[in-house]
């Protein structure tokens, strides 16, 4: 049995970079927030709303999570959600969260981009009063067409400010990144960070790694274990510094394990590797929960567990001088 404790794991500074917002919507705040701008979602109590809270694999999950948004609908829902999760951060030792959101799913039902936005900042900066740095990446939805990515892109470009980077994410089958390489480069040419997802075991999986590699230039790649099934891939995003958001509790509910091994492989193999929690609210366990079970599962080391706190602050985007300052914070608590 390891000997690392919660305690220590939630003392570690971190930055969180894989969380998707709308994945931490709680059966409490849905059940409150439906009753506050009377949606009708056929429940009504927690314990019925958590019963819907159940699926098999990926096509599953975004059958429960899309219909589940109808709930938000003004700026203060979007502001409640994310403190929500924001508070639940920083009791987790996280000190740099960058927040995935999907417009698309909220525009597309009539909440104005806008909307989402102002209630989503409005939460990142009160978190700076509870010792979190956070920033939002805006993420394209797949499965929709390129042109409602356009679109979407388009459309932030007013709160530029806001926004530090893009993303894509829902479901990889039959919608590989090629689809939205102009999105992405048009995003990069206007300042945004780029990542992406190449979820685990997903059909072309070590090929749209590659893609996203080579011919979208991302830094991060959202999940993305799979590149093990190419060496030179593995050595050329060492190189390179590619970062990775790996989500142990998540995968375990699309897959058959939480892939430990893999991502292990990965941190023992020296790359950028780091911890996040994905969906909380629908696996069961925010970032210090998915750092704990794979600490638990593979055996890590306190040396390793405090490498991968230091690679999630290494990789984010957040200012170079607050992330020095929280690798300094890091090493000192690690060295006590």
């Amino acid at each position: 049995m390891t000997s690392i404790d919660r305690d220590f794991i939630d003392s570690l500074p971190k930055a969180e970079l894989h969380l998707h917002i709308e994945g931490t919507l709680e059966p409490e705040l849905k059940l409150e927030l439906a009753r506050r701008n009377g949606v009708d979602i056929g429940q009504s109590t927690v314990e019925q709303v958590r019963g819907t809270y159940d699926f098999t694999d990926l096509t599953s999950f975004l059958a429960v999570y899309y219909p589940a948004m109808e709930v938000l609908v003004t700026e203060q829902d979007f502001h409640d959600l994310a403190l929500a999760y924001l508070r639940r951060a920083a009791a987790d030792g996280v000190v740099r969260a960058e927040i995935f959101f999907d417009p698309q799913a909220h525009t597309s039902r009539g909440v104005t981009f806008s909307t989402v936005v102002d209630g989503l900042w409005s939460a990142v900066q009160e978190a700076a009063s509870l010792g979190v740095d956070a920033g939002l990446i805006m993420c394209f939805l797949r499965d929709h067409s390129v042109d409602s990515a356009r679109a979407t892109l388009e459309a932030s470009l007013p709160f530029r400010d806001r926004i530090i980077g893009v993303g894509l994410d829902s479901d990889e089958r039959g919608n590989p990144p090629e689809k939205f390489a102009e999105v992405f480069a048009d995003a990069k040419a206007a300042g945004y960070r780029l990542t992406m997802h190449c979820d685990i075991d997903q059909e072309q999986s070590i090929t749209n790694i590659a893609t996203v590699l080579h011919e979208i230039g991302v830094e991060r790649i959202d999940h993305g274990t799979n590149i093990l099934e190419d060496p030179a891939l593995v050595a050329e995003a060492k190189e390179r510094g590619i970062g990775f958001t790996c989500c142990p509790l998540s995968n375990s509910f699309v897959t058959e394990e939480m892939k430990g091994v893999e991502i292990a492989t990965l941190l023992r193999q020296g790359l950028k590797v780091s911890i996040a929690s994905d969906d909380p609210a629908y696996f069961g366990g925010y970032v210090g929960d998915n750092l704990a079970a794979l600490t638990e599962a593979q055996q890590l080391t306190r040396a390793e567990v405090v490498q991968l706190a230091r690679n999630s602050l290494e990789i984010s985007w957040a200012e170079a001088e607050r992330t020095q300052a929280w690798l300094r914070e890091l090493e000192e608590i690690a060295a006590r």
